[in-house]
């Protein structure tokens, strides 16, 4: 583990639910792009895909956020 209580002060549970809630949200503007690329391209398929993925990572986060909030 690259995080936990000897390296940042936090425990494994935290900095690990900090580290999923950084990469839904990191994916979210990703995403974005992704979309914008295959709409460009007229993949209405594939800009959907991104739309359902950018969703699941949007719900992850929050998921996230969540657990986070309880600890």
């Amino acid at each position: 583990m690259v995080g936990g209580t000897d390296n940042t002060g936090l425990s494994d549970r935290v900095y690990n639910l900090i580290s999923v809630l950084n990469r839904a949200a990191e994916g979210g503007y990703t995403y974005a792009q992704y979309i914008d690329d295959a709409e460009k391209e007229g993949d209405t398929e594939l800009a959907q895909f991104f739309r359902e993925s950018q969703q699941q990572d949007a719900e992850r986060a929050q998921r996230a956020k969540s657990l986070l909030g309880q600890r």
